[in-house]
């Protein structure tokens, strides 16, 4: 079994869920945009390889149904909120993609939380959009069993 370079924190799925979209609320917050949100919420994925009772969510999510310049704005925005509120950009340039749309990966080692974040201006295929993905360290859960039936 490999070994985290971290310590778990002890939560379990719910909490762990509260959490990640708690999350994802400040970094909405961080575009400065008002759109429309994608409503499913964070899912829990099991850390196997680390540990049967260990897991971390997953929350892809977008706020969309706003304009090429909101996109814009809304990752200068981040650029600049990101470092004031505990992230690190670990990279910030344009995605490897035949529309290059800018994208940003960034981490928070405090609060264990990983993001990458890609504006996606209005194409023949879809709107314009702002779409996020975060995802948690790995938690560890009261039991293995605690995660049956998660998703």
């Amino acid at each position: 079994m490999k070994e985290l370079n971290y310590k778990p924190v002890r939560l379990d799925p719910d909490p762990a869920r509260t959490k990640t979209k708690q999350v994802s609320s400040r970094l909405l917050e961080m575009t400065g945009i008002k759109g429309k949100v994608t409503e499913p919420g964070p899912s829990v994925s099991r850390c196997r390889e680390y540990g049967d009772d260990l897991f971390s969510t997953d929350h892809p999510w977008s706020v969309y149904e706003i304009s090429d310049e909101q996109v814009e704005e809304g990752m200068q925005n981040l650029r600049k909120a990101l470092g004031e509120n505990g992230w690190k950009i670990t990279k910030d340039g344009k995605a490897n993609s035949k529309a290059q749309d800018p994208e940003i990966y960034a981490e928070n080692k405090a609060e264990q939380f990983a993001v990458h974040i890609t504006g996606m201006k209005k194409s023949a295929t879809g709107g314009s959009l702002i779409l996020f993905n975060v995802v948690s360290a790995c938690y560890r859960a009261a039991s293995a069993s605690a995660l049956d039936g998660e998703y």
